[in-house]
């Protein structure tokens, strides 16, 4: 995947996390969008990290970290 397309994919991603939302305060509206940003991230570094390792030992830490920002 080219740079130019792998921006357009992440921002993609990103534009879809408003559709998600509901009627929260403006904590959980913040908590909300941090989180899915957030878990964006951590899936992506987990995918370029399983792109160039194979096993990937930091796998488990990142879905780790996962887990900890969904329990947010």
């Amino acid at each position: 995947m080219t740079p130019k397309d792998k921006a357009r994919k992440l921002t993609l991603k990103f534009m879809k996390i408003d559709s998600d939302s509901e009627q929260f305060d403006e904590f959980e509206i913040k908590l909300f969008y941090a989180q899915r940003c957030a878990l964006i991230a951590v899936d992506e570094i987990i995918q370029a990290m399983d792109n160039v390792m194979f096993p990937n030992p930091f796998k488990q830490y990142w879905n780790k970290v996962k887990q900890e920002i969904q329990a947010l």
